[in-house]
């Protein structure tokens, strides 16, 4: 059952749809990514639900009770903590009081609010820095206190608007997997907003994407990855080769599709919507690189085998990246082991039919 329902949402601001009405459920426990560049509508969305942005439509549902249409429910009542991109701790106050100041205004006794600061503290890993002042912190450890502030209150619902994006790549791959960790033991439910998709694939049960403010596909990190819906969600989540072409025969028995590109007159791929893959429709062929596979000399009886020359040749430690242009077509590959030849050489590549897809 949905914990959060996001009910035909729409926003506007003067001539720009920021939130084009959207339909998004968020079950109990569940940590949802928003996902998608920046002006997708993801944060539009994300405060729409906290309460600091009215929609033009839609309402939105929390653990049964409307937030709008039986009457604007205040942020401070919707039963929300939320953590925001600016960690947005106060400079002047120490890390406990700055925990605590939510607290404080609702006037819950003292004990129950020492009981309350101490058990996040030990959550958040911030056990010894009570008595410290912000700028007496790390990024991290700043971001800390402002999940803290935002759990203490034991919300109902968590939402995090790109809240690691201020911090260093190691710290960010280290934090991600604690909020992770974290928000499970709570089961908390929680929805996060970023524009890293490998942030969203690490941290996410579910990943919605968006794009100009639309939802365009929602699933898993794996079921996005593997199976996008169209051209956008596969370029933006990971890396793609996209080869322009020209459907010239669809097999209905068996999902296949033998597609004309620049390169070849009959390549064969995969389509996952046969109602809209017809003879004669401009399509991509769409492989990624690590299904790309490598030989020095063609192996026999494998369609989609082609000849290339090696333009550039990377290693990068656990894998070679190289560009292989197949008659003006660049194609990327990600090869794992080592290959003789080099730049300027020939080489086969084999762009596996189970894994080459067809997008619109």
């Amino acid at each position: 059952m949905a914990f959060i329902e996001i009910q035909n949402l729409f926003k506007r601001f003067k001539n720009v749809v920021a939130v084009n009405h959207i339909d998004l459920e968020v079950k109990q426990g569940e940590m949802l990514t928003l996902l998608g560049p920046s002006g997708c509508g993801k944060t539009t969305t994300l405060r729409c639900i906290a309460g600091l942005e009215k929609p033009d439509e839609g309402d939105i549902v929390i653990d049964g009770k409307p937030m709008l249409s039986q009457g604007f429910v205040q942020p401070s009542k919707r039963g929300i903590g939320m953590v925001f991109q600016n960690y947005a701790v106060w400079p002047h106050m120490k890390v406990y009081s700055n925990i605590i100041y939510g607290l404080k205004i609702q006037k819950i006794p003292r004990q129950s609010i020492r009981e309350r600061a101490q058990q996040v503290l030990e959550l958040v890993g911030l056990n010894g820095l009570e008595d410290r002042y912000p700028a007496q912190l790390s990024g991290g450890q700043q971001q800390r206190v402002a999940l803290a502030r935002a759990l203490v209150g034991n919300p109902k619902v968590l939402l995090l608007d790109e809240p690691l994006s201020n911090l260093d790549a190691k710290l960010r791959e280290e934090l991600r997997f604690e909020i992770k960790s974290l928000v499970r033991r709570m089961d908390i439910t929680s929805v996060y907003v970023t524009h890293d998709q490998a942030e969203a694939m690490v941290i996410s049960d579910r990943i919605a994407v968006m794009d100009s403010g639309d939802v365009v596909q929602i699933g898993t990190a794996q079921e996005i990855y593997q199976k996008p819906a169209n051209r956008f969600v596969a370029d933006f989540i990971g890396t793609m080769n996209f080869m322009s072409g020209e459907v010239v025969q669809v097999l209905q028995d068996t999902g296949e599709v033998y597609v004309r590109t620049e390169f070849s007159e009959k390549m064969l791929c995969q389509s996952s919507n046969m109602k809209a893959t017809t003879a004669g429709k401009d399509v991509y062929a769409s492989i990624r690189p690590e299904d790309v596979e490598v030989f020095a000399e063609p192996p026999q009886g494998r369609e989609n085998l082609y000849k290339g020359t090696i333009a550039h040749k990377a290693y990068l430690g656990n894998f070679l990246y190289l560009f292989v242009n197949l008659n003006g077509t660049m194609i990327r590959v990600q090869a794992q082991y080592h290959l003789p030849q080099e730049e300027g050489e020939e080489i086969y590549l084999f762009l596996n039919p189970k894994k080459c897809m067809i997008l619109f």
